[in-house]
């Protein structure tokens, strides 16, 4: 999903590079950066497992281990070079380190600014994500796309040579760090571009920055294979672990409504000469290279808890049992379209907000407001600001994201609030104009409409006056408290001839916003 993404964004850029597109960027390389940190996590076990193996038998694992430690420095090695080369690109397009930003100015990581983690593990903001020049610049006229690719093309024969070759491990490898120059495509002109060009090339920095991300992903899942072949290879059944585990590991936890949710459930320290029996519920699964396949369709939203049972004959001929749980989220297709322009909110109304985090249910989502107060309804937010802030300095909405046990700050967005508009003053739904004696004498009173205003919000005439002048300029006022004519403007309609004046003023209205009541702009009529 998160490879479609970065196409999707990467296309748009084709485009117009536009504030919403940058954004989604950001947002993507945030995502790209958690699922980076679960697979070192993961990796981190595996070779935590090669030492733990290594203890129990020295003789039998130091070959297996000699060549996963081989692994671990050289991919080590080439994800410095990318985190170099990030840091490079941001320094270079104007960045600053957040320790030297927060002395100059007091800014945190809760402001929302764009950062990336050097390999040192200083944090640095990123301050122009639309930089065109720079990547251009050190990746293309430096050199630099060009010796990233050939360091990736040594990596990647590096990894082969612990495989066996045309193996569907080795081709995986081979597909996942392609650096081959994109075939011509005709219905472009037939221009022909390299790998460095196609990437890196009058892109903006943030996809420069999302784009070595993506890479390092891409590194990180290869060293991820060829370790867990490397230790599959040692035979599990000869030592003694101290603990043994199921393991699920979804494609993603995060699935649209209609697509298939999948994962594969495998036994730690795997016999190789055996395969477990993994049961979800009463049913059994079937196995692919020691590992469970489970398919759940995913016909409704929510969250959703599955777990189940691998069997396993330990070494002395027992049958173990070893339960496992999981959870994974279903949301609907949906995308978020935000007018920069018209980021206006009303004093006194419900306004409803639409917030979405990529991969996150909404329940998961906190929303603080700086000017006022919110309200959840199922998956929507209701905004209720508390005073003007017509300039929109003063009014911000922040999202936290719950993830992996964890509160992520995923940025705020400023909005203007203004007085609802005030409502018109009409009879008959006229606000002047000519009008008949008899339709006159069939209407109650005054009403206030709100024109063109889409929130459902109710205005009534709390007092008006009726003014009348007839023939020989005679005038005479008459007063009403509520919106309802009085006995006596009733009176004085059934007198009006045609072509009599009458005027109404003094009007005031009072809406539902809980606002004092509102002076209406005067109406008047001809009688015919």
């Amino acid at each position: 999903m998160i490879n479609m993404m970065y196409l999707v964004l990467t296309a748009m850029l084709a485009l117009n590079v536009a504030s919403e597109v940058l954004e989604s960027f950001r947002i993507v390389d945030a995502s790209l950066t958690q699922t980076l940190n679960n697979i070192k996590r993961k990796n981190d076990q595996i070779y935590g497992a090669f030492d733990a193996a290594y203890i129990s038998n020295p003789a039998k694992v130091k070959e297996w281990k000699d060549k996963a430690d081989q692994v671990n420095k050289k991919t080590t090695d080439l994800i410095t070079q990318i985190k170099d080369l990030k840091e490079q690109l941001v320094l270079a397009s104007g960045g600053i380190p957040l320790k030297q930003a927060q002395a100059e100015g007091g800014i945190s990581l809760a402001s929302g600014e764009p950062i990336i983690v050097n390999s040192k593990g200083d944090t640095i903001l990123i301050k122009k994500e639309d930089d065109l020049n720079t990547p251009s610049e050190i990746m293309i006229q430096k050199k630099k796309a060009a010796e990233l690719k050939s360091n990736i093309n040594d990596y990647r024969e590096f990894l082969a040579s612990f495989l066996e070759k045309g193996s569907p491990l080795s081709e995986n490898i081979v597909k996942q760090l392609d650096t081959s120059d994109p075939k011509i495509n005709l219905k472009e002109g037939g221009e022909k571009k390299s790998w460095e060009s196609l990437h890196f090339e009058s892109k903006p920095l943030i996809a420069v920055i999302t784009l070595l991300s993506k890479m390092q992903i891409d590194i990180e899942n290869a060293e991820t294979n060829v370790i867990s072949s490397l230790f599959s290879q040692i035979d599990a059944a000869s030592f003694k672990f101290n603990r043994l585990g199921a393991r699920i590991l979804a494609k993603s936890t995060y699935v649209l409504e209609g697509d298939q949710f999948e994962a594969e459930i495998f036994l730690a320290a795997e016999d190789t000469t055996q395969q477990p029996e993994i049961f979800v519920g009463n049913t059994k699964l079937t196995m692919r290279d020691g590992k469970g396949i489970y398919k759940a369709t995913a016909s409704q939203v929510g969250t959703f808890k599955w777990g189940g049972l691998i069997k396993y004959k330990n070494p002395e001929g027992n049958i173990n049992s070893y339960p496992f749980e999981g959870e994974y989220q279903v949301g609907r297709p949906s995308v978020t379209i935000s007018l920069t322009k018209m980021n206006v909110m009303y004093l006194g109304i419900p306004n409803p907000i639409k917030v979405s985090v990529p991969g996150v249910a909404s329940e998961n989502l906190e929303i603080t407001v700086n000017n006022g107060r919110f309200e959840k309804n199922g998956d929507d937010f209701f905004v209720y600001p508390a005073k003007l802030d017509v300039t929109g300095k003063n009014t911000s909405i922040s999202v936290v994201a719950k993830m992996n046990g964890e509160k992520r700050s995923m940025g705020s967005m400023p909005f203007r609030v203004k007085e609802v508009p005030p409502p018109v003053a009409t009879i008959g739904g006229k606000n002047g104009g000519n009008l008949k004696k008899e339709e006159l004498m069939a209407e109650d009173g005054i009403y206030a409409e709100l024109k063109d205003f889409d929130f459902d919000l109710k205005f009534k005439v709390t007092q008006f006056d009726v003014t009348y002048s007839g023939a020989g300029g005679y005038v005479k006022t008459y007063s009403s408290k509520d919106n309802k004519f009085t006995s006596e403007q009733k009176d004085q309609f059934g007198k009006l001839s045609q072509g009599s004046l009458i005027f109404i003023d003094n009007i005031l209205a009072k809406g539902d916003d809980g606002q004092p009541a509102r002076p209406l702009s005067p109406i008047s009529f001809k009688i015919r």
